[in-house]
């Protein structure tokens, strides 16, 4: 199982992962000296979207696909999620 995420930094920007171990992930990006740079200089970071997929090629896709949206289709697609 993998996730795609998007995490929201302190300074509010968005942030589009994967991984496959979420949790594990997300304590990186707050606590971590190695790991993505953008996160590090931006913690804490919160997790505001995540979803399951069942391969690591549907989860890069996916989150190519993401990075791709504007910053409004995201927070669309955040607001979308918390209101499930």
């Amino acid at each position: 199982m993998y996730f795609i995420y998007i995490l929201q930094c302190a300074d509010k920007t968005l942030y589009v992962g994967s991984t496959n171990n979420l949790e594990k992930r997300l304590h990186a990006h707050n606590n971590l000296k190695n790991g993505a740079h953008y996160t590090k200089i931006r913690r804490p970071v919160t997790l505001v979207y995540s979803e399951k997929v069942k391969t690591y090629a549907k989860a890069r896709k996916q989150e190519a696909l993401l990075k791709r949206l504007s910053r409004a289709e995201k927070l669309a697609l955040i607001k979308k999620y918390k209101n499930k």
